[in-house]
């Protein structure tokens, strides 16, 4: 037992100030029954999350080896036997661990032995992961379900851990357990969601405990930072992040930009389109908007979907601008229990994606891969594309054409029967007439002229009223730049 302590100070000396992965071996003899070691280990400074996968061999002859951890200041959590592998981070840890700042220093790996039979040997690897990286890929270790397909989710939801609530069981008005937001969700059926609490990461924890129950709803992080000026989701981002805009902490928007783009984070702009005053202070946005950092706006928040309190106008704006910037939507629910569409999943966002999990679905969104289901049904679809000299484009991409060239538009339209096709476009483009959609399942081909310029064309769904059912993001037209032919 001397000589594997020895050693492992030997690989602790040895370790240099920063590795990404260190490599603990041992062997416990049956001298080690029903005993304890500590074998310690180096965190640099910097570090933000700390991953240990364990193994040993002897399991075939009742072996056990029980597990634990202690950082330089104090105890971590004990998994015993039921974890092989096990994740300590500053707002969220695999639960028996506790989550919190991780020091610099020596943190030892605990080892319980309850049972080692006399002759026997358990040999043992402890591989651990130092993350110095602040961006977070998911609290589900491999995708929900494979391949391309079209993912339907929430993007803004609030429980108890900021000013949502719900009916305990005595009828009183309680902060609702999140666990209840994702009970409503799975019951719509949907994919995906993101818990955007106001400024707070206590959330996190529990979305880390209720992910693999939840083995087909993918669980993001999220934060709706609250500011004066405005107020922002920022999705994907488990990291602390600064809200005090205006204060010495956050002086400029660019400061808490920063620190989202660093965290590999997407920030939405919410509700722009809202009045700000004494109901809900810093509810309009007021902030700058030219930022590329900010790569989508909520159009669509809860049952306001069109009008001036809408979103679409300030999108829009952002269109005109230049600007390539996605539509999405948010039920901003706070109760769980709400029906209708104040409920869960009303509006759904729907993100083209190359599988369910947290970086394939931020990456569809980033690339504009999505419209919104404004009522939150189980299964329309609104898939636009364009083609032009062998190569095609889908929502959120640029289409090159060169002067005087035109584009193939193709689009279907699922479950929308009775419902009129209109298009959008930025004043120089041509809008397309639009169409009563007869049938359930519609496919439209249109050609679209090109012209000088760069522009954008997005097409819309409503109803006999004008009301939007669904709202596509734009295809953008590059009319200055001849498309390349398809390999």
């Amino acid at each position: 037992m001397r000589a594997a302590w020895l050693a492992a100070l030997a690989a602790l000396s040895a370790t240099p100030a920063f590795a990404g992965t260190l490599t603990l071996t041992g062997v416990m003899t049956g001298a080690d029954h029903q005993t304890f070691r500590e074998v310690p280990f180096r965190v640099p400074a910097g570090t933000t999350a700390v991953t240990v996968e364990f193994a040993y061999t002897g399991k075939d002859e009742k072996s056990a080896i029980d597990l634990g951890l202690r950082d330089p200041q104090r105890f971590r959590g004990w998994s015993g036997g039921n974890k092989a592998r096990f994740t300590v981070t500053e707002t969220w840890a695999t639960p028996s661990y506790l989550p919190g700042p991780l020091p610099a220093g020596e943190w030892r790996l605990i080892l319980g032995v309850p049972n080692l039979r006399k002759d026997g040997r358990a040999e043992y690897t402890a591989k651990i992961t130092l993350n110095d990286s602040p961006v977070f890929h998911g609290f589900a270790e491999a995708p929900l379900k494979s391949g391309l397909g079209w993912y339907r989710g929430d993007l803004h939801l609030h429980t108890g851990h900021s000013d949502g609530s719900c009916a305990g069981r005595t009828g009183q008005r309680v902060p609702c357990p999140l666990f209840r937001t994702l009970e409503a969700a799975a019951g719509r059926g949907l994919d995906f969601v993101a818990v955007t609490e106001h400024n707070t990461t206590s959330h996190h924890q529990a979305l880390a405990e209720l992910q693999p129950l939840f083995g087909d709803l993918l669980l993001i992080p999220g934060r709706e930072i609250t500011t004066f000026r405005g107020h922002m989701n920022v999705l994907g981002v488990t990291a602390p992040l600064d809200f005090q805009l205006g204060a010495p902490r956050a002086p400029s928007l660019d400061t808490i930009l920063d620190q989202v783009a660093a965290a590999g984070g997407l920030a939405s702009v919410n509700h722009p389109g809202l009045p700000s005053g004494e109901v809900c202070m810093g509810c309009g946005w007021t902030a700058p908007t030219g930022d590329s950092r900010i790569q989508a706006v909520e159009v669509v928040n809860g049952a306001i979907s069109s009008g001036p309190l809408s979103g679409i106008g300030f999108w829009e704006a952002r269109l005109n601008e230049g600007r390539r910037i996605t539509a999405v939507g948010g039920s901003d629910n706070h109760d769980p229990a709400l029906a209708g569409d104040r409920a869960v999943g009303v509006p759904t966002t729907v993100v083209h994606a190359e599988n369910l999990s947290q970086d394939a679905i931020l990456a569809g969104l980033r690339a504009g891969h999505a419209f919104v289901d404004v009522q939150g049904s189980p299964d329309r679809l609104l898939d636009m594309t364009a083609e032009a000299n062998g190569v095609t484009a889908r929502m959120g991409d640029v289409l090159s054409l060169g002067p005087g060239k035109d584009a193939r538009l193709r689009l279907r339209v699922k479950g929308a029967a009775g419902g009129r096709l209109v298009f959008r476009a930025d004043a120089a483009t041509r809008v397309l007439e639009p169409r009563t959609l007869a049938g359930d399942d519609e496919t439209v081909d249109l050609a679209v002229a090109g012209a000088a310029g760069r522009h954008w064309l997005r097409a819309v769904v409503v109803d006999a009223d004008g009301r939007p059912w669904l709202i596509g993001n734009p295809i953008y037209l590059d009319g200055d730049q001849a498309a390349a032919s398809a390999p």
